[in-house]
């Protein structure tokens, strides 16, 4: 799944677009790497979030097969990462 369409389906964005412009703009890292919003995520891969002098990192524990999950189940597809 590509990492804007991951980032939509696990809520961590609302909107799509919204990933792709977070992506553009260099805030989002996968494995800390700079990727293009085509860059597919896999399982154990580190997604790294730079906002606002902080960074939260997920690491990706299952890749989800619908367009959009229910907040309640965010935990199933994504951990805090330290």
């Amino acid at each position: 799944m590509r990492i804007d369409k991951f980032l939509n389906s696990v809520n961590i964005t609302k909107r799509r677009s919204v990933a792709q412009d977070m992506i553009s703009n260099k805030v989002v890292l996968i494995n800390d790497k700079v990727v293009k919003a085509s860059k597919n995520v896999e399982v154990g891969n580190i997604v790294s979030i730079n906002y606002l002098n902080e960074t939260k990192k997920y690491e990706v524990l299952k890749i989800p097969t619908t367009k959009s999950t229910p907040k309640s189940l965010q935990g199933e597809y994504i951990k805090d990462v330290p």
